[in-house]
């Protein structure tokens, strides 16, 4: 069936591709001429705004230079006046016309006759001998001292070489005093704004041609391909009249190109393509539409083809994989098949046959909830990839509902979780385990004829209860130090583990002035006095310090971790140096720092007995108190 649907599909998909591909190539061929008419309008805009900007360049450097130039005609007139012995000598002249930077410079006299230049064979030239030099005499005639005349580039009437030259009229007497410039900056300018030059620097495309017209003669003024005959059809006047709005004209080899003209003032731009060219972009085109279209049948199918599977043959494939699934006792598979009533029918018919097994252990926990015991129950299978449990599992395991989910659909997981928990039962018990600070399970777990069966109970009070008598059996109530006889075993643990090396010392202390406070303040006062000395042992860091309270207002302490004898002092420093800076308040009216005498006794041997060690912090604490207070001491021994 999927094969006789792909097959109909694929004939009419395919009718269908070759009637877009048709209207296409029509639609292309228009495209395309509308496409090369932009690009060569577009092309002729830059071309004209090339040529404004190149006419306004020449035209901003024109006018620089004849300031430029005007400047210097009138500088030297005004040296030539006041020293006037530099007109008779050439070799001064010739040295201030390279001073002023210009190519001659001459002096007229109020005939018309050079007297002095810097070329000495122009001297005794008659400026009314030729046509170029007779528009100068005018300056003379006007009478006018500020006359000057700033004269077109063109051929010289002495060499005939091109020149420009700028006269003025002299301040010191008739006559008038001219300069002569190269152009080159100019040529220069007006070789850029050439058809030629700016056809040859314009970028065109393969087989594109530019060229420019006079509009009046069809004379070709320009051309991107240099200049030559141009005898073909496509560059005659008339021809290219026709082709405003772009035609196709006979080429140089009677090939067809697309010309494209556009008046500017009185010249024709014109551009021009050969037919090929644009018939191979025609074809590129095509086939890319083509490939396309193709390329979306192949898509259309597929899809299709797609659609027939998930819908009809992936439907009977889903239904037998969850039903393989729920026989491997992932009993929470929901059958949701669609597509069709049938699958749906099916799906329902099966969801409704795994909730009556999963129904069997919810009334299991229906059964413990109503006796209100704080007990669960589990039971898996290596086979069965399900765990099944009882509701209240997840609260004595302190479970999040996303953590519950991911272990009861893996036995694998769940079996290593309980693994994890039960390796380390908590000390004294051999079934009992920490599941948090506050919740404490005991665990009973069988395996019978490969099941895995576990009940866990809620022991958590028990617990708590046996861990609170043990701390007010360690712990002494008002300061919450340690008792004397705990802080001993602890202390000669520690002594006996001690590294090879180190050293520590016990330390007895003393309060002084307890018994004053008590009589003066009252036993209130005194229990605070008491609170706050034990509050700054507490304070020390716990890996170097034990503390303990001995009995009324004495205390001991164990400082270990140290490499030497020095770092203990430095730490028994710290704890003076902190005892100093608490204070106690005794009464409204008065507070006081607690002080204290302390003796200590050091040791590096591990083996030492502990209750020695103590005696020997005694002696020293005695020592102190009889010499002084508020201090502590060494044993010397």
């Amino acid at each position: 069936m999927q094969k006789i649907f792909i097959r109909y599909v694929f004939v009419i998909m395919s009718a269908a591709v070759f009637m877009i591909f048709v209207i296409n190539c029509l639609f292309t061929i228009r495209s395309l001429e509308t496409q090369q008419y932009k690009t060569f309008y577009t092309k002729s805009e830059q071309m004209i705004h090339t040529l404004e900007n190149n006419q306004m360049e020449l035209s901003i450097v024109k006018k620089n230079l004849d300031e430029d130039y005007l400047t210097r005609a009138r500088a030297a007139a005004y040296v030539l006046d006041r020293q006037k012995e530099v007109s008779m000598d050439v070799d001064e002249m010739q040295y201030l016309a390279n001073l002023l930077n210009v190519d001659e410079l001459h002096m007229i006299d109020e005939n018309g006759i050079i007297v002095s230049a810097s070329v000495p064979q122009y001297v005794g030239f008659d400026m009314d001998d030729h046509p170029q030099t007779q528009a100068f005499l005018a300056i003379l005639e006007s009478g006018d001292e500020d006359a000057y005349l700033i004269q077109e580039s063109q051929p010289n009437a002495a060499e005939g070489k091109i020149m420009q030259y700028v006269g003025v009229a002299r301040k010191g007497g008739k006559g008038i005093v001219q300069v002569g410039f190269k152009p080159t900056r100019q040529m220069e300018a007006q070789s850029r704004n050439t058809y030629e030059y700016i056809f040859s620097k314009f970028p065109t495309d393969v087989g594109e041609e530019l060229f420019a017209v006079d509009s009046s003669t069809g004379e070709v003024l320009g051309h991107s391909a240099g200049m030559g005959e141009f005898t073909a059809e496509y560059c005659q006047l008339e021809q290219l009249k026709e082709c405003t709005k772009g035609a196709y004209k006979q080429g140089k080899n009677e090939d067809s190109m697309y010309v494209f003209a556009r008046k500017y003032g009185d010249i024709l731009i014109c551009a021009a393509l050969p037919q090929d060219i644009l018939q191979d972009k025609l074809l590129r085109q095509v086939f890319s539409t083509l490939v396309y279209l193709l390329f979306v049948e192949a898509i259309v199918i597929l899809l299709l083809n797609y659609l027939v599977k998930q819908k009809v043959v992936n439907g009977i494939h889903r239904i037998m994989e969850n039903l393989s699934s729920i026989t491997n006792g992932n009993l929470d598979t929901k059958v949701t098949v669609g597509g069709n009533r049938e699958f749906e029918a099916l799906s329902r018919g099966i969801n409704a046959m795994v909730k009556s097994i999963v129904n069997i252990s919810d009334r299991i926990s229906a059964i413990i909830e109503i006796s209100g015991a704080a007990l669960a129950a589990y039971e898996y299978e290596p086979e069965v990839n399900h765990v099944f449990v009882t509701s209240g599992l997840r609260n004595l395991l302190g479970l999040s509902d996303e953590k519950a989910e991911e272990l009861y659909h893996d036995f694998g997981k769940f079996d290593q979780y309980m693994q994890e928990i039960t390796a380390v039962p908590i000390e004294g018990e051999a079934d009992v385990y920490r599941i948090s600070d506050s919740r404490y399970v005991r665990i009973h777990m069988s395996n019978s004829q490969g099941k895995n069966l576990g009940v866990i109970t809620d022991v958590s009070t028990d617990v708590m209860e046996k861990k609170q008598m043990q701390y007010e059996n360690t712990h002494d109530a008002l300061t919450g130090l340690h008792k004397f006889s705990y802080f001993k075993q602890i202390a000669g643990e520690i002594l006996m583990e001690m590294n090879p090396g180190n050293i520590c010392a016990a330390v007895m202390l003393d309060l002084d002035f307890f018994k004053s406070v008590n009589d003066t303040f009252g036993h209130d006062a005194g229990d605070k006095y008491l609170q706050c000395f034990a509050s700054v042992m507490q304070s020390m860091p716990l890996e170097h310090f034990l503390t303990a309270r001995r009995s009324g207002d004495e205390f001991c302490m164990m400082i270990f971790g140290c490499c030497d004898k020095l770092e203990i002092i430095r730490q028994l420093d710290f704890f003076y140096e902190a005892l100093r800076n608490r204070r106690v308040d005794l009464s409204p009216e008065e507070s006081r720092c607690v002080s204290a005498s302390a003796g200590f006794a050091c040791t590096k041997d591990a083996g030492k007995n502990i209750e020695e060690l103590l005696n020997r912090a005694d002696e020293a604490l005695y020592e102190v108190k009889r010499q002084t207070k508020g201090c502590y001491g060494e044993y010397i021994g």
